[in-house]
């Protein structure tokens, strides 16, 4: 892989990790209006437990896929979720808002996820060109 293709890795993956640890704390810390955004629905008993839950998970997954050198392996575990997890909550947010769910971060949080994971799969096909 040449130094610009890790280069360009290490900054997607960074910033995608960024996102998720980010996310993670703010659906920790305040599930329903983050919910409200996403959703455009409200959420109240246990599925405000559940939502913490998840944003539990997010924070995990943005601590464990965090950079710790200058170059990211693109053959790592850490990469390999994170990528998968963009291209599958992408999926998962377009069937949502086929099914009906309009919240005013959705479509947004769609591009984000889908460019992320496009930009991941990228520098991974980056970086077995070389």
């Amino acid at each position: 892989m040449s130094k610009s293709s890790h280069q360009y890795a290490t900054q997607v993956f960074a910033f995608a990790s960024i996102v998720e640890f980010g996310t993670g704390i703010a659906v920790i810390i305040g599930p329903v209006p983050i919910v409200r955004l996403l959703l455009g629905e409200e959420v109240a008993g246990v599925g405000v437990a559940v939502a913490r839950c998840f944003g539990v998970a997010l924070f995990s997954l943005g601590l464990a896929c965090w950079p710790t050198g200058t170059h990211v392996r693109s053959d790592s575990a850490a990469f390999r979720a994170m990528l998968v997890y963009n291209a599958l909550i992408a999926v998962f947010l377009v069937y949502l808002a086929a099914t009906g769910a309009s919240g005013t971060l959705l479509w947004p949080a769609i591009a984000l996820h889908t460019v992320i994971g496009l930009s991941l799969l990228f520098a991974l096909h980056g970086s077995h060109a070389s």
